[in-house]
């Protein structure tokens, strides 16, 4: 059983965080990224691309599509940084470019190969002013009680097997906390909502997003959540009666809704994430 570490004390001074649930099929989801990145108009931004590398080519070819996609969204350098799967992320890589794009794949692999600067990281970003990108994987990646897959609640179906990620029950393990709320990707797409809302019931989790393909959440320094891009993003919390009941909101292009910020913090008291599994 796995529970969350301490949070880092950078999170009350988090980087911008942009969240995309996936897809590529709109690359101006990247824009509001790459600006940031940028810092002042004009410049063009070095972005490194962080991508686990299943061999024979794989990490040349997925890092192809990142830098098309990026690229035809505005002027950018993006930076392969290709790693092998099983090998830890050196947070050095981070520290000489303007942004950083943590990128889709096998998400628990990715949990693995941030799990040693889950503080360090954060504390980088936030220090130098480096915005974060999450991917699909990296997205999930960016939140304190990261939603890493599975398939089953207690041995029952609540999402396609399709989507596990090579798990079988749900798994929430120990993200980088640079959002207040559990992330999945790829919802309308893959049907993944139904897990994001078993991992908030189920592990007690203040909230969650669920984000559609081609589809972008910029989160703020103080929690605010801007939608932008072609689909939805999915808002949950558990429903006020306490009786194991969720509210679900969906928040479209242009529509944004507040986080808690205090949730970081909250998420410290490991009573309230009994359970919690890895």
């Amino acid at each position: 059983m796995d529970e969350p570490s301490e949070p880092s004390h950078a999170s009350a001074f988090l980087p911008i965080t942009f969240l995309i649930g996936g897809g590529w099929d709109h690359p101006a989801v990247y824009d509001p990224f790459l600006r940031a990145a940028a810092g002042t108009p004009g410049s063009t931004p070095h972005v490194a691309c962080v991508i686990l590398d299943e061999g024979e080519g794989d990490g040349e070819r997925q890092f192809a599509r990142y830098d098309e996609a990026l690229r035809s969204a505005g002027d950018c350098t993006p930076v392969p940084v290709l790693m092998p799967i099983g090998a830890r992320f050196d947070v050095g890589a981070a520290a000489d470019v303007d942004g950083l794009l943590v990128c889709g794949g096998l998400t628990p692999a990715y949990q693995d190969a941030f799990a040693d600067c889950l503080d360090r990281l954060p504390r980088l970003l936030a220090e130098r002013r480096i915005p974060y990108a999450g991917f699909s994987a990296g997205a999930a990646l960016a939140a304190r009680a990261a939603v890493v897959g599975g398939w089953l609640l207690d041995g029952v179906a609540v999402c396609p097997e399709d989507t596990s990620e090579d798990l079988d029950e749900i798994a929430v393990r120990d993200g980088l906390g640079l959002v207040p709320f559990a992330v999945d990707a790829h919802a309308a797409q893959w049907g993944t909502l139904p897990r994001l809302i078993a991992a908030v019931t189920r592990y007690r989790l203040p909230h969650g997003v669920a984000v559609d393909e081609n589809t972008l959440v910029e989160v703020a320094a103080d929690g605010r959540a801007h939608v932008s891009g072609l689909g939805r993003a999915h808002f949950v919390r558990p429903a006020d009666a306490g009786d194991g009941g969720v509210v679900v909101r969906s928040y479209g292009a242009g529509e944004s809704f507040l986080t808690g910020l205090d949730d970081l913090t909250d998420l410290t008291d490991l009573d309230d994430l009994n359970g919690l599994t890895g």
